[in-house]
């Protein structure tokens, strides 16, 4: 005799369903507090059951976030939530993995992780919390801070050029790059939502505000008197369009960008550069918008998704060699696989 058995729909899940019950301890206006807020609202968007989600952080600020999120999750150890959340989403592929990090504990402790993480493309989240900063340990410079940087581990200014995340994610082989920011929750909102689609190891820049030890530092960007002139809001298919009366646009001359006033020039829109997210070579450029200037030009901030590209992720490699090897000569037992290919008699 059989019988069908009906299985229950799923409750709807709502952004409080994957609120903790921890009191959440950052700073008062602490950018955290809108990034928590944002990923909590986009997960039951995602559709992912969560007891199926795990949030991996390391050491610093950024590293509470896994307390403050109803799900499995580890608090791990400086720099290498990365390596942690490697292992969880090798040994159970079908976890959803997020890694959450500050600037300091991805690219200075945690950086030669962070570039093996990128080249190895696991499917996972790796979320970074950069406020050129070190908030926890109270206001040293970063792997971040700008040149000539102030700081109490720099009195008289610092000296280093400060990594550029985006440009250090492509050359470290990242299949997907993105950047975004605290204070404009749509545009956060997407580009978590697009990191969750991308099969890969999915790098989001976050731009967050310290309001203790570096506050400001992202206003330039943010802020609406400044937000379009300084930001260059990136869309597949779209042209690179930026200013305040949205008149400014970027050309590609050979290799060379250039901005341009492309309505006084008599131009229109498809005569200049189309973001096409997918082409490294383009994305590269675009990855240098970073202080940087073409012939004494500054150029925008890029926002949004850089770069974005399938190629097959580690896990689904290792699990294609293992099933090879395991076809071809047969599951070992445990003492065969602990005593390797040779073993030696001691007499």
């Amino acid at each position: 005799m059989s019988a069908t058995i009906e299985q229950e729909a799923l409750p709807k899940l709502t952004a409080k369903d994957f609120a903790s019950n921890q009191e959440v301890k950052w700073c008062p206006g602490c950018g955290d507090y809108s990034i928590l807020k944002q990923v909590q609202t986009v997960m039951p968007d995602l559709g992912i059951p969560k007891e199926d989600i795990v949030f991996i952080s390391g050491i610093g600020c950024a590293a509470r976030f896994s307390y403050y999120m109803d799900t499995y999750g580890m608090h791990s150890i400086h720099g290498r939530a990365t390596a942690i959340a490697s292992g969880v989403k090798s040994m159970n592929p079908n976890l959803s993995v997020w890694v959450v990090s500050g600037d300091g504990d991805a690219f200075s402790i945690g950086g030669n992780h962070f570039i093996h993480m990128m080249r190895r493309n696991f499917d996972l989240n790796y979320l970074v919390f950069n406020n050129q900063i070190y908030g926890l340990t109270k206001g040293q410079y970063s792997p971040t801070s700008e040149k000539g940087k102030v700081a109490k581990s720099t009195p008289y200014g610092s000296i280093e050029d400060p990594f550029n995340p985006s440009e250090l994610a492509l050359g470290a082989k990242a299949s997907f790059v993105a950047r975004s920011m605290d204070r404009d929750p749509k545009h956060l909102q997407a580009i978590l939502k697009r990191a969750n689609a991308h099969k890969g190891s999915s790098f989001v820049e976050i731009y967050q505000n310290c309001t203790v030890f570096n506050e400001g530092a992202f206003f330039g960007f943010t802020e609406k008197e400044t937000k379009k002139e300084r930001g260059l809001f990136l869309e597949h298919g779209k042209p690179l369009i930026f200013g305040a009366n949205d008149d400014k646009g970027i050309i590609l001359d050979g290799t060379t960008p250039r901005v341009v006033n492309f309505k006084e020039m008599g131009l229109s829109a498809d005569d200049l550069w189309i973001h096409d997210e997918k082409d490294k070579i383009k994305a590269s450029i675009i990855a240098t918008f970073f202080d940087t200037s073409y012939d004494g030009t500054s150029f925008p901030r890029p926002f949004g998704v850089i770069f974005a590209e399938e190629r097959p992720t580690y896990e689904d490699g290792m699990k294609s060699q293992i099933d090879a090897l395991t076809a071809k000569k047969g599951k070992p037992s445990l003492d065969a696989i602990l005593s390797g290919d040779k073993t030696w008699t001691i007499l």
